[in-house]
């Protein structure tokens, strides 16, 4: 999914133009994206001379590191209002089985997807 690196959009308004069915917009002098509208064409991508509007993989490791943190506040929160250190480690193992049933969903969405070629 695309969105805006703020700090290389310098507000040209290309994308704006060229989206074909105006899911972008200015505020503020940036680009916005509506993701409820945008149907993920990669005009954008393709047309911004800044090289602004980026894929969401570029985001991989912040949304890891994210994943990992929100997995360690819970675990924390688990051991002090639960009151025991295994409370931790059964959060954590709970985390394990709440990722691995993101994997599966994405994998068999990929499956899936495949078959549309």
């Amino acid at each position: 999914m695309p969105w805006i690196d703020e700090n290389e959009c310098t507000g040209c308004g290309i994308c704006v133009e060229k989206c074909p069915v105006s899911a972008i917009s200015m505020e503020d002098c940036k680009a916005k994206i509506n993701m409820e509208q945008c149907i993920h064409c990669g005009t954008c991508h393709s047309v911004c001379p800044r090289g602004a509007i980026k894929h969401d993989s570029e985001k991989i490791p912040e949304e890891i590191k994210t994943n990992v943190e929100m997995t360690k506040n819970f675990m924390g929160a688990c051991v002090k209002y639960l009151g025991k250190r295994e409370e931790g480690r059964k959060c954590l193992n709970r985390m394990l089985k709440y990722f691995n049933k993101e994997k599966m969903v994405a994998e068999k969405t990929l499956e899936e997807l495949e078959k549309l070629k």
